[in-house]
């Protein structure tokens, strides 16, 4: 005989060893047993007591265009947060200081998830001012790319603080089927980061790229944000997060608010832009 047809015949006896149903020791070899998830990520990870969605926007501007579109933005976009007409709030509204240049980073929160996103979209489409002031930042713009997220239901709702301050981004790719490891240890290490009241806000992906966290702090300079990450190897079980969290692919962007934003509810109004 072939050694295939010789290999083929010991598979055959080796199946016919233990053969009890479907679940024999031959199909075991080839077979890995899954045990399913009963929920899904967004509801296991994200916040129950409401219902908010947010999207981030990443737009990359041509370098002699960038005064411009923060222009146009400061015009534009605190008439939608401040509107009750809209469900939304503009939470933040940065350009990139340290990391990829010449971008403009925008965080939207809808409260009343999808459909409240839905409703917006909707009502900007005849909002003419608006559909205007796309078509002038399209040619300012290289690129753009954004994401919808959820929020971690063991971090902070974003909420306006002091300032000035700079914002640090930070995001991480994560490996599918990761999320959950991933919210356990964050879940423990908030608690060791919140001792300056740095941490901002923190989010996971739902549509656009997935697998996908996004971690937002506040400082007040970059001395105060290494004076913050140094204390934070000074306490019990911040290390261990690091080691099991630290080697998933990661970036890092300080940013620079332009828009400074307060709730709706306060009555208040966007405050300017900051140069």
């Amino acid at each position: 005989p072939q050694p295939s047809e010789l290999l083929t015949s010991e598979m055959h006896r080796l199946a016919g060893l233990s053969n009890v149903g479907d679940e024999s020791w031959f199909k075991s070899l080839f077979v890995r047993k899954v045990i399913p998830r009963k929920d899904a990520h967004s509801h296991l990870l994200a916040k129950k007591e409401d219902n908010n969605l947010y999207k981030i926007q990443f737009h990359n501007v041509k370098p002699e265009c960038l005064d411009a579109y923060n222009e146009l933005c400061e015009d534009v976009l605190p008439s939608i947060h401040t509107d009750p007409e809209y469900p939304c709030e503009l939470v933040g509204t940065w350009n990139t200081w340290y990391g990829e240049q010449d971008q403009a980073v925008h965080l939207w929160r809808y409260r009343g998830g999808y459909p409240a996103l839905t409703e917006v979209m909707n009502k900007l489409r005849q909002n003419k001012k608006f559909m205007e002031y796309r078509n002038e930042r399209g040619k300012m713009l290289l690129s753009r790319r954004n994401q919808l997220l959820l929020e971690f239901s063991f971090w902070n709702e974003p909420v306006p603080r002091p300032g000035p301050n700079i914002y640090e981004l930070r995001s991480y790719q994560l490996r599918p089927g990761t999320m959950i490891e991933w919210g356990n240890y964050w879940a423990r290490a908030i608690e060791i980061r919140q001792q300056n009241q740095e941490a901002v806000g923190g989010f996971f992906s739902q549509i656009g790229s997935l697998y996908t966290v996004h971690h937002l702090w506040a400082y007040k300079d970059l001395q105060s944000r290494e004076n913050t990450r140094n204390a934070a190897w000074q306490r019990d079980g911040w290390d261990e997060v690091v080691y099991y969290t630290g080697w998933f692919q990661s970036d890092t962007f300080i940013l620079k608010q332009v828009l400074v934003t307060v709730s709706a509810e306060s009555c208040c109004s966007v405050v300017g832009i900051r140069h």
